[in-house]
């Protein structure tokens, strides 16, 4: 299977720990406490650093957002044979993560800000949200999907179709509740767990059915 990390920005360890930062400041104090000299000094790190490694603010906000969406995982494994089991494993744990991810309080902050700031002109958080947040994850997860299809694991006509089911299932209402204010799931696992067999059930193969296509793509 091909890496899920493909089209993922890569951040290094040092400016991995930036960001850490950033989404703390982000957090703790919101939009007003994020400017870069107020970054430069909780990261310890020089201006000229953020502006080498990310340019301006809204590039430090885009890395934020795609160092966010990147803890949002799919497949990791190169060269992994799909089968039945392995698939489910990886739509699992993408539940999961994606659960875990948009219930935290730094994608509650982000997207609380974003929709503060919609009727402004000029806001440009909801369009950065969207481009490197919720379509990198999109990207990845449809990936994942059409390695089932081509697998024989899942049939479907249209995979952006199919995953926008999957996400629906996973989520649901949960993220519009918890950004009123509602406490996240007491057990992500559990959610991700039904919102799979809830999507197999819709577009997952027989194995039986499976090994068959198999055997016919093979002659």
């Amino acid at each position: 299977m091909r890496p899920d990390n493909a089209d993922t920005p890569q951040f290094s360890p040092r400016q991995n720990e930036v960001l850490e930062q950033a989404l703390r400041l982000l957090v703790e104090g919101g939009d007003k406490a994020l400017t870069t000299s107020g970054l430069a000094r909780a990261a310890s790190c020089s201006k000229e650093s953020l502006y080498k490694w990310f340019g301006d603010r809204d590039g430090v906000l885009a890395a934020m957002i795609a160092y966010q969406a990147s803890k949002v995982r799919t497949a990791d494994r190169s060269g992994e044979k799909l089968t039945d089991q392995i698939l489910k494993q990886h739509l699992e744990q993408f539940g999961r993560d994606l659960l875990e991810v948009l219930g935290g309080d730094v994608s509650l902050a982000l997207n609380r800000l974003a929709i503060g700031q919609t009727s402004r002109d000029g806001s440009k958080l909801g369009k950065l949200l969207v481009e490197h947040g919720r379509r990198q994850i999109d990207r990845r997860a449809m990936a994942l999907m059409e390695a089932g299809k081509r697998a024989g694991l899942l049939r479907f006509e249209n995979a952006d179709a199919a995953y926008h089911t999957f996400y629906g299932l996973i989520v649901s209402d949960l993220h519009v509740r918890m950004l009123l204010g509602e406490p996240g799931l007491k057990d992500n696992s559990r959610q991700a767990e039904r919102a799979v067999e809830a999507f197999l059930a819709l577009h997952g193969v027989e194995q039986k059915t499976a090994d068959a296509l198999h055997v016919s793509a093979g002659r």
